[in-house]
């Protein structure tokens, strides 16, 4: 993400709007509303990454971004663990694609651990085998591989 979510907001608040609607910050958006419900304050994240998304397009401002690379690295790691690890998440992602940015977002990244906002170690759920069988059912329904 070239921002994060709150300084994003903070753009929009500040009139920015070209600015907030090039953005890729909601591309990266994977819609499963975790940001949403551990927000303190309780703001529909995903809901307004999703009206964000809306308007790039509409205006003719959406640029070309990466966010089907990040959306196949988030699945693989809900399927590893049954919920998102976004240390896991984005050193991967970034390891494997854009190792230079992950450099420029590493204080972020250590502010964000020094917080307790991510951990160190993934959380897995207790029937990942179960969520896996699951997935699969779903895929072969779909008709996806």
């Amino acid at each position: 993400m070239d921002h994060t979510p709150s300084r994003l907001f903070a753009m929009i608040q500040a009139g920015l709007r070209d600015e907030v609607l090039r953005s890729n910050t909601p591309w990266f958006c994977v819609a499963c509303y975790y940001c949403s419900v551990r927000c303190p304050q309780e703001v529909p994240i995903t809901d307004l990454m999703y009206a964000l998304k809306r308007l790039s397009v509409h205006q003719g401002l959406c640029e070309q971004v990466d966010g089907r690379d990040f959306v196949r690295s988030f699945v693989s790691t809900v399927e590893r663990h049954g919920r998102s690890f976004e240390l896991g998440l984005a050193t991967r992602y970034y390891f494997t694609r854009r190792v230079l940015r992950l450099l420029r977002l590493a204080p972020t990244g250590l502010g964000m651990l020094r917080k307790g906002r991510v951990g160190l170690r993934p959380e897995s759920i207790r029937d990942v085998k179960g969520l896996r069988a699951i997935l699969r059912r779903a895929r072969a329904l779909s008709g996806a591989a």
